[in-house]
């Protein structure tokens, strides 16, 4: 699985991960599942998207911060799996937390940005159970803020 090559294709990289903001740690390996921590949309270090989806923000625009979130799993993910990416069998959930105003009901479509990128680079291994919630505020302001939970090898 060469998700670095896909994603060049994409025109997409991996960010610089962030460090954890409070007393966590990005992941933990358990037998052989990983968990990742909620994760959000951060670039170079910064908050991205700081806002409501259906207030300040678009579906759309909900959707490219759920892929910067993933995008940021995915760094993550790379660091618990010391950079080789032939340890990893597949996703198997995710958990996406839309911060929205209480009429907004499309957390679903929000969450397609995250699910539609990881099987666009994973193919069937990208296939996951999911939740799709919404919620009245996330660390920072941020729009989404994503876990996940991959099987490896």
């Amino acid at each position: 699985m060469d998700i670095e090559a896909k994603l060049s294709e994409l025109g997409l990289s991996l960010p610089q991960v962030s460090a954890p903001a409070a007393n966590y740690v990005p992941y933990n390996i358990s037998g052989k599942l990983v968990f990742l921590s909620g994760t959000l949309p951060m670039k170079e270090g910064k908050p991205q998207f700081i806002g409501k989806v259906g207030k300040e923000f678009a579906i759309d625009e909900g959707q490219d911060a759920a892929r910067l979130c993933v995008l940021n799993i995915l760094a993550h993910l790379k660091n618990a799996l010391a950079g080789d990416w032939s340890k990893l069998s597949a996703c198997v959930r995710l958990g996406v937390f839309v911060n929205a105003p209480v009429e907004f009901v499309e957390h679903p479509k929000v969450a397609n940005g995250a699910s539609d990128l990881l099987v666009a680079l994973l193919g069937d291994a990208g296939r996951h159970a999911r939740f799709a919630v919404g919620v009245s505020g996330l660390p920072f302001g941020c729009a989404v803020e994503i876990d996940a939970a991959f099987e490896i090898k």
